[in-house]
C-alpha cells in the first residue's frame, strides 16, 4: 500500500486496482491497517472508488475525522478529479454531461434512463479532452455528483467506453480500466485548512500514449 500523506486524523492513500474501498476482508482499510502495522487501528473509508479503479483515496482515521470529511462530501466541498481514456473523440473539447441513471442491482449495472423514477438519480460531470491519438481521448472529468459508475456509464452510453471496461464496454482491451482517481482536495477534519492532492497515472499503456 503507497501511503503518500497522514496524520492523526487522515491517511492519503494510492488504491490499487482489484481491491475493495470498503472495510473488509483484503479491502483498502485493512491494507493500510497493514502497512500501519497496527490490525487495530482506526482507518474508516469515507469515499469510494470501484474495485476496478486505482488512484488517490483518503481515509479517516478516527471517528470526528470521517464525521466531518462525509459532510464535506454531502455538501460538495469536496472535490475529487479524475482521468480516464475512451475510446473515440468527443464532439467538444469540453462539455458537461448530464443524465438519469438507473441502477440494476442483480446486473449490477448503471444504465442512462429518460424518466425520474424510483431509484433514479440525476447524474453530473464536466470534461475536459486533454489530447486525442490512435482514436483513444485523454479525458479529465470533473464530478459535480458521486453515483455507482457515473462515469462508465455517461460516457458508454454516448459510444465513448473506457479503455479497458469489461463491464460497460465489448471491446478487446487487454489491461486494466484507464480510470484515475488524479486529484483531491478538501478542508482538514481538525484544522481547516484545504489540501490538495495530486497523482499521475501509472507509466503504462494507454496512459502513455499521452505522456509527451
Amino acid at each position: 500500500m503507497d501511503i503518500l500523506y497522514q496524520d492523526n486524523s487522515i491517511l492519503v492513500c494510492i488504491k490499487p486496482a482489484g481491491v475493495l474501498s470498503t472495510d473488509e476482508p483484503g479491502g483498502v482499510p485493512e491494507l493500510v491497517r497493514q502497512a500501519l502495522g497496527d490490525p487495530k487501528a482506526c482507518v474508516r473509508t469515507v469515499h469510494r472508488l470501484d474495485r476496478v479503479v486505482s488512484g488517490l483515496m483518503v481515509l479517516a482515521r478516527t471517528p470526528a475525522a470521517a464525521s466531518k470529511l462525509s459532510a464535506q462530501i454531502r455538501e460538495h466541498d469536496f472535490g475529487k478529479t479524475y482521468l480516464a481514456v475512451v475510446h473515440g473523440e468527443l464532439d467538444a473539447l469540453q462539455g458537461t454531461y448530464r443524465d438519469l441513471l438507473r441502477r440494476d442491482p442483480n446486473e449490477r449495472k448503471t444504465y442512462v434512463t429518460d424518466k425520474m423514477a424510483k431509484g433514479v438519480q440525476e447524474a453530473v460531470l464536466d470534461y475536459d479532452v486533454l489530447g486525442t491519438r490512435a482514436e483513444l481521448s485523454l479525458v479529465r472529468i470533473y464530478l459535480q455528483t458521486g453515483r455507482t459508475h457515473q462515469i462508465r456509464c455517461q460516457f458508454s452510453s454516448r459510444g465513448l467506453p473506457l479503455w479497458g471496461d469489461k463491464k460497460y464496454s465489448t471491446l478487446p482491451d487487454d489491461g486494466p480500466i484507464a480510470l484515475w482517481s488524479h486529484c483531491l482536495h478538501f478542508a482538514h477534519p481538525d484544522t481547516g485548512e484545504v489540501l490538495y492532492f495530486e497523482q499521475q497515472p501509472p507509466d503504462i499503456f494507454p496512459w502513455n500514449l499521452f505522456a509527451d
